[in-house]
C-alpha cells in the first residue's frame, strides 16, 4: 500500500482513531502469527434458521416472482453467473464450484491470491494488475445461494438446488479456511455472507445434510469471531458498521449455544438501533447522500428486524421511524417508472437478491418492502419494480399511487425535490444542498454541491454521471465523483472538495440552504464554500420556476474574476444542436428543451472525452457510456449568470 495513501488517510483520523488503528494493527499482527483452521471453531450446539423468512416467502410469492426465481435458478444451475454487467466463465453443471472460482477475477481472468496469504496482507487497493476485488468479493458473498434456497423451499421435489447449495458451501469452506485470502479481509463481506448462510438455514435448513448444517455452524462461528475482533469504527463506521451488526445479529441467532452469544447479540442490537438514527437522518435521507446506499442500509435494518422479531423483541421504534422516513424520501425522488437519480456512489450492493442481473429500481423496491414489513398504507410505496426476493419476504404491496406533487425540502438530508406539471410537461427536479458525505472521509460522496438533476415526463435530461468503478477506476474514479462531471459550477477546472483517495476527501465543501419558496413560483437557493480558500469565492445558485420552464442563477460571492464552467450532463441518447448563446437538447431529432445563457462565453459540447473533459454517464457499476455534456466556459459577471431552460 502506498505511503501517500496512508498519509492522506491519517489526515482524516482523530487522535482516538489513530490509537484504535494502532491497537487494531497489533491484533492483526498477533493473528498473523497464529495458526487457525476450521477446527478452531468447532461448534456442536443447535444451528437454526429464522422460520419467518420461509413463512413470508411462501405467503408473499406470486406468479411474477416465481417466474423470476425459475429464470435465476435455471441460469445458476447451468453454471452461468453475471454481476455488474460482467459474465463469469460458464462452469460445468457437473462441477459448479471448482476451487478456482472463488479467486477468479471475471474481467481480467486473473486469479487473486488464495488461502496461502494472510487476509490483511492482501494489498487489494493497489492491485489493478490483478483486477478489481469488488467482483470477486461479490461472488464470495454467496448471495447466489439465496435463490437456490428459495427454490428448495418452494419446490422441494426438485433436488438440484439443494445439491448445488451443499456443493457450494463445501467448496467455499475448503478453499477459504480462516483467515487466509480475500474472503476474510473486509467485515462487510463476512456480514453479507453470514446473512446468505442464515437465509439458507431459514429456507431449507431442515433438508440439508447434517454435515452441511454443521459446516455452516462452524463457518458462522468463525465469522462471528473475526467480525467482532475487527469492527469498523470511527471514520470507517458507515454502512460497513451497519452490515457487520446485521451479520453478527443474524449469526448469533443462528448459533444460540455459542459462548458469549447473548453478549454479541445485545451489542449488535445496540449498534443497529443507534446507527439507524444516524445513518438515516430524521427526514429520511441516507447520511451517505446516496439513495442506493441509503436503500442498502435500510435493507440491512429490515433483515435485522425480522431476526429481532423471531427472538421476540423487535428493534427499537426509531428503526421503523427512520425506515418509514426513507421510504417517503424515495417516493419523492423516484420517477413514474421507479427510477431515482444516480446521486453519489452506487456499487449495486444488496442484502437479499435473486442474483439474476442488474436490479434497476433498488431504492423503490426497498421502499415497498418497508411499507410491507411495517404494514404501512401502500401509498407510501413508489411504483412497481422488478420482482425480487425481498418483495416476497417483506410482503411488499403491489398497489401504486400517484407521485407526490409540489416542492419538498429535505432540509436535514440536503435535498429539495420539485414535482409538478409545468409548461405542459411533468417535471421532476432535484437540487443538492447537502453535505459531501458521511463521517470524516465521506467515502461515498461526490463533489456535487449545488448540482441539479431534471427529468421531463419521466425522461431523464440532466443526470448525475454515476459511479463507474472503485479500486480499479484510477482517474475515472476521480472523474465520476468530481465537480466537473456534475450539473453545477466548477472554478478553474478544480473540484469543490479535494479528493484524497478512492474513498477519501481532504478539504470538503460545506453547503448552506438559503431559501425554499413553495407554490407556483417556487424558488430554491443555496451556496457552498468549497472554493473560498483557493479562490476567495462562494458559489451561490438559485433555481426558480418560470412560465416556460426554469431559470438557474449562478453568482460568485467575493472574488468574481475566476474562470468558471457551468455544466449540464445530458442523459445518454440525447443530442445538442444550435449556435450562439443557446443550444437545443434533442432526442431522435425532436426538440426537448432549449438552454440559453445570459452572458457571453465559450459553449462546448463534449461527448465521450477523456477522464479530464468528460461526457460520460455510468448507467451501472463497471460500465460507462458516452453522453453529450454541455459546458458554458467563461467569467461569471458580478451580477451573475442566468441560464434559461425552456420546454414550452
Amino acid at each position: 500500500m502506498s505511503l501517500a495513501w496512508y498519509v492522506k488517510r491519517l489526515a482524516n483520523m482523530s487522535v482516538p482513531e489513530i490509537a484504535h488503528r494502532g491497537v487494531e494493527q497489533a491484533r492483526r499482527s498477533i493473528s498473523r502469527r497464529r495458526t487457525y483452521g476450521w477446527e478452531a471453531f468447532g461448534y456442536s450446539g443447535e444451528v437454526r434458521g429464522v422460520p419467518a423468512f420461509a413463512e413470508a416467502l411462501r405467503a408473499g410469492r406470486n406468479p411474477a416472482f416465481d417466474a423470476a426465481l425459475r429464470r435465476s435458478v435455471t441460469e445458476l444451475l447451468a453454471g452461468r453467473f453475471a454481476a455488474h454487467g460482467v459474465a463469469w466463465p460458464q462452469r460445468d453443471p457437473a462441477d459448479l464450484f471448482p476451487a478456482s472460482i472463488w479467486r477468479l477475477d471475471p474481467v481480467t481472468g486473473n486469479a487473486w491470491p488464495g488461502a496461502e496469504i494472510y487476509c490483511f496482507d492482501l494489498k487489494y487497493r493497489h492491485a489493478r494488475g490483478i483486477g478489481d476485488i469488488k467482483y470477486v468479493w461479490d461472488f464470495n458473498r454467496l448471495q447466489f445461494l439465496q435463490p437456490l434456497a428459495a427454490a428448495a423451499c418452494l419446490w422441494p421435489e426438485d433436488k438440484a438446488p439443494l445439491a448445488a447449495i451443499e456443493a457450494a458451501i463445501e467448496s467455499w469452506s475448503d478453499a477459504n479456511p480462516p483467515f487466509g485470502g480475500l474472503g476474510w479481509n473486509s467485515g462487510i463481506e463476512l456480514a453479507l455472507r453470514a446473512v446468505s448462510l442464515v437465509l439458507v438455514l431459514s429456507l431449507c435448513g431442515e433438508r440439508l445434510r447434517a454435515d452441511t448444517v454443521t459446516r455452516i455452524g462452524v463457518i458462522l462461528a468463525a465469522h462471528l469471531y473475526w467480525m467482532t475482533r475487527y469492527p469498523s469504527r470511527f471514520s470507517s463506521a458507515n454502512n460497513h458498521l451497519m452490515a457487520e451488526a446485521m451479520g453478527e445479529f443474524a449469526a448469533a441467532y443462528a448459533l444460540p449455544d455459542l459462548p458469549r452469544v447473548g453478549e454479541i447479540a445485545a451489542h449488535a442490537r445496540a449498534v443497529l438501533e443507534h446507527e439507524a438514527g444516524v445513518q438515516i437522518v430524521a427526514d429520511g435521507v441516507g447520511a451517505e447522500q446516496s439513495p442506493t446506499y441509503g436503500a442498502f442500509t435500510a435493507e440491512m435494518l429490515l433483515v435485522a428486524d425480522v431476526v429481532a422479531r423471531a427472538g421476540g423483541r423487535p428493534l427499537a421504534p426509531i428503526v421503523e421511524e427512520r425506515l418509514t422516513a426513507f421510504a417517503n424520501f424515495v417516493a419523492w425522488l423516484a420517477d413514474g417508472e421507479g427510477f431515482v437519480p444516480a446521486i453519489c456512489d452506487d456499487d449495486e450492493g444488496r442484502v437479499l437478491s435473486l442474483s439474476d442481473g442488474h436490479e434497476t429500481r433498488y431504492p423503490a423496491s426497498v421502499a415497498r418492502a418497508i411499507a410491507g414489513h411495517f404494514g404501512r398504507p401502500p401509498e407510501l410505496a413508489p411504483v412497481e419494480s422488478e420482482a425480487e426476493l425481498r418483495d416476497a419476504v417483506f410482503a411488499a404491496p403491489h398497489d401504486t399511487k400517484a407521485a407526490p406533487q409540489g416542492v419538498r425540502c429535505f432540509r436535514q438530508g440536503g435535498y429539495t425535490v420539485v414535482r409538478e406539471e409545468r409548461a405542459g410537461r411533468k417535471l421532476r427536479l432535484t437540487f443538492d444542498h447537502g453535505p459531501l458525505g458521511y463521517l470524516s472521509i465521506a467515502a461515498h460522496g461526490h463533489a456535487d454541491a449545488n448540482a441539479i438533476t431534471l427529468s421531463l415526463d419521466d425522461q431523464d435530461i440532466f443526470v448525475d454521471p454515476g459511479t463507474f468503478l472503485y479500486h480499479s477506476g484510477g482517474e475515472w474514479r476521480d472523474w465520476f465523483r468530481g465537480t466537473p462531471a456534475h450539473n453545477s459550477v466548477t472554478l478553474q477546472g478544480q473540484d469543490q472538495s479535494t479528493i484524497a483517495g478512492p474513498f477519501n476527501w481532504s478539504h470538503k465543501a460545506n453547503a448552506t440552504l438559503d431559501e425554499v419558496r413553495e407554490g407556483a413560483d417556487w424558488r430554491i437557493a443555496a451556496r457552498h464554500d468549497g472554493y473560498v480558500k483557493r479562490f476567495g469565492a462562494t458559489h451561490w445558485r438559485a433555481v426558480e420556476a418560470c412560465a416556460g420552464g426554469i431559470v438557474i442563477r449562478d453568482k460568485l460571492l467575493g472574488e468574481t474574476g475566476v474562470p468558471a464552467e457551468v455544466v449540464f450532463q445530458l442523459a445518454p441518447g440525447l443530442d445538442l444542436a444550435g449556435e450562439g448563446a443557446a443550444r437545443t437538447v434533442t432526442h431522435e431529432g425532436r426538440a426537448v428543451l432549449r438552454i440559453a445563457f445570459s452572458a457571453p462565453g465559450d459553449i462546448l459540447a463534449l461527448p465521450g472525452g477523456g477522464a479530464v473533459d468528460g461526457g460520460w454517464v455510468s448507467p451501472r457499476f463497471g460500465a460507462k457510456r458516452p453522453a453529450a455534456r454541455l459546458v458554458w466556459r467563461g467569467m461569471i459577471p458580478p451580477s451573475g449568470l442566468e441560464t434559461s431552460i425552456d420546454w414550452s
